[in-house]
């Protein structure tokens, strides 16, 4: 006489994903969400103020709300300067990011594929502008420059930011550098590729995801800057500078009007930088199907 016992197994399974959920658990993921929620308030408070007092019909402060106007968008260089400090943080920044680029990469992939002297103690300087207070590098070129009677101004700024973005620019990419497959290079080379052919059409190629991070974060970091930017401008007014100026007064409306175009731009190459590659991805998995 055989006896069929029971499968505790699949009955203790079934049990344990029918059960409830601990009161503990559902309000630990309960405070989750709304801390996460808390927090994402808190980020987005200074934007949507920013973009709502856009719309404000200021007159000489923009503090109090006034009334809704398209006046600040379609009259945006209506207020004294901001274009022209618009106009110099740009250009600073393009400038600034394509220098730092091209060296930040060159300087990456000599540390990462070449051996010479002095290689770990060029690795920690490029670390120390990371490091380093902005109030410590400012103040040290602008006695710099007063020791070489250099007259401050674009070139001076320029050169600042190239000395602390480089070294984002450097540490980026050599992330990327560090997750290159060696053999795609090798068989390159073994199918007498020369040295410019292999790098211009693998390594580059490869590179490029990295290096267009690098050059998005060095430009980023430039605009933004207003402290070392202080030290150097001399009679050069930037966008930061322009906003710390005016906040004495009164911040006018076009400044909120070119924060909003600048958040919304951002926002647009972010989607469609990720809607491009989850293109590439779609199309990557059905050629491999």
């Amino acid at each position: 006489m055989t006896t069929t016992l029971p499968n505790r197994t699949s009955t203790s399974t079934s049990s344990r994903s029918t059960a409830p959920r601990p009161p503990r658990r559902r309000f630990a993921g309960l405070g989750l969400g709304v801390y996460a929620f808390l927090a994402l308030a808190f980020l987005l408070i200074p934007i949507v103020y920013t973009f709502v007092f856009s719309f404000n019909d200021a007159i000489k402060n923009n503090i109090a709300w006034r009334g809704f106007t398209l006046r600040n968008w379609t009259n945006v260089c209506d207020a004294a300067g901001i274009c022209d400090a618009f106009m110099a943080s740009i250009v600073i920044g393009l400038i600034s990011t394509v220098i730092a680029t091209v060296l930040g990469t060159m300087i990456a992939i000599a540390l990462m594929r070449y051996r010479f002297r002095f290689r770990s103690q060029t690795s920690l300087l490029l670390f120390l502008p990371m490091a380093s207070p902005e109030v410590v590098l400012g103040a040290g070129l602008a006695a710099q420059f007063l020791s070489l009677g250099v007259n401050k101004g674009f070139g001076t700024i320029i050169i600042a930011h190239v000395m602390f973005c480089i070294s984002f620019v450097v540490v980026t990419v050599k992330a990327r550098v560090a997750s290159l497959d060696p053999a795609l290079e090798e068989a390159g080379r073994d199918l007498y590729g020369s040295p410019n052919a292999v790098f211009w059409r693998i390594t580059f190629p490869l590179l490029l995801p990295g290096i267009l991070s690098a050059a998005l974060l060095s430009f980023s970091l430039s605009f933004d800057d207003f402290i070392i930017t202080n030290f150097n401008a001399g009679a050069v007014t930037t966008f930061p500078m322009y906003i710390y100026i005016a906040a004495s007064r009164g911040i006018p409306a076009q400044a909120n009007v070119i924060a909003s175009a600048v958040f919304i731009l951002t926002i647009l190459v972010v989607l469609i930088s990720q809607l491009t590659a989850a293109a590439r991805a779609r199309r990557l998995a059905r050629s491999t199907q």
